[in-house]
Parts: C-alpha cells; structure tokens; sequence
C-alpha cells in the first residue's frame, strides 16, 4: 500500500451546516488526488457547539450574524455553488438525514453523493431536510434503499455512533463544522481544505498543541 493509499481524514459534518456543504467538493477532490480515504462523521452540531464555546446562529451577537452574511457570500462566489442566504427551511432538526449518512456508511455505501444532495436541498432548494420524505427522495435519487436506510439510521445502534461522532469531535478540539482532522490535527471551517491539502502533500509531521 502506498503512503498515500494510507493516508485517512476524518469528515466531521453536519447536513444542516452552510459550511460544511462550502467545503464539500473541494474535500472530496482533496481526497482523489491524495488518495487519502475519508472517514464520514456527522455530528450533533448544537451539543459541539455547547462543549466548545460556539452558539447558535439566533445567540450571535448582531456583528457577528451580519458578518457571517458576508463570509457566505464570499465563500459561494469562490466555490461557484448555488447558496440561498436565508433558505426557507433553517434551521431544522438534520438528525435523520445526518443519520442517514451513518446508516449508508454502515450498509458498505459512498455517502457522498447523498450529502451533497442532501446540502443543496436545505441550501439551494429550499427543501426541508427535516421532512422525512424529501430524506427518502434524496436517498431514492442517489440509487439507496430508502426505507432500509431510514429504518437503520432510527437504530439505537446509528444513534449511538452519532453520539460517539460528536463526542469524538469535542474531544478534537473542533469550535464548529466542517472539521477535518488528519493524524489527529484539526482543521476547522471549510477555508482550511487548502490548510489540509498542504500538510498532506507537503509531507509534514501533524502540528499540535505541544509545540515548543
């Protein structure tokens, strides 16, 4: 195996997170031409908000939610996707289409081409991720089973794995979503794809907080 057929990211996301669906394509093109294998992560993004100091759009300060207006407009021009600022149905509850992510990774299925179908559905859509027939749809459209997948992703087992998902990005240190952590380095918001992709071809060991 090559060092570079070795090489895992783990994708720490949730469905309902404008950033997260920002830095979707670039991070799978990251990972084809690196070769590196992508773990897929969803995560309870209001309980890693909690333990790691961020807060929900509504509890922002009002700089700061005007800010962020401006970082999505910046980030939709730079990535050329369609992105609705203020989409009709946000914010929502994405635990079932999050996971539904799980329960495909679990059935030995890519879940990439759902998410993203699943992104564009809250973001350039307006379509209502909590609605759990446009969740069947989307897994219809992208060749899944949707009522086996449904059925798993409401299993004691999925929810436990999500919850170890978001524990697991608490504990990497991760303010917000998307995260990608390499080696156990973090790299937070979808900005910091490029960050990645240095640090993977440029050979480097992973910085930590121990640094001298």
């Amino acid at each position: 195996m090559s060092a570079a057929a070795a090489i895992e990211i783990d994708y720490y996301f949730s469905l309902i997170s404008p950033y997260a669906y920002l830095g979707h394509a670039p991070v799978l093109a990251l990972a084809r031409e690196t070769g590196a294998r992508l773990v897929y992560k969803p995560v309870r993004i209001f309980e890693l908000f909690a333990a790691n100091g961020g807060l929900p759009l509504g509890q922002r300060a009002p700089a700061r939610q005007r800010y962020r207006l401006i970082e999505l407009q910046r980030a939709r021009a730079q990535r050329g996707l369609p992105l609705n600022l203020s989409p009709k149905f946000f914010p929502v509850d994405p635990g079932l289409a999050d996971r539904c992510a799980i329960a495909l990774c679990d059935a030995g299925r890519d879940p990439a081409a759902y998410m993203d179908g699943a992104f564009r559905a809250i973001w350039a859509e307006d379509r209502d991720l909590a609605d759990r027939g446009v969740i069947a749809q989307l897994l219809r459209d992208h060749g899944h089973d949707a009522d086996a997948i449904l059925a798993a992703a409401d299993s004691d087992a999925v929810a436990a794995r999500y919850q170890a998902h978001t524990a697991a990005a608490i504990a990497a240190d991760l303010p917000g979503l998307p995260g990608y952590v390499w080696r156990e380095e973090p790299f937070w918001g979808q900005d910091r794809v490029e960050a990645l992709r240095e640090a993977l071809l440029s050979g480097r060991e992973p910085f930590g907080t121990g640094a001298r």
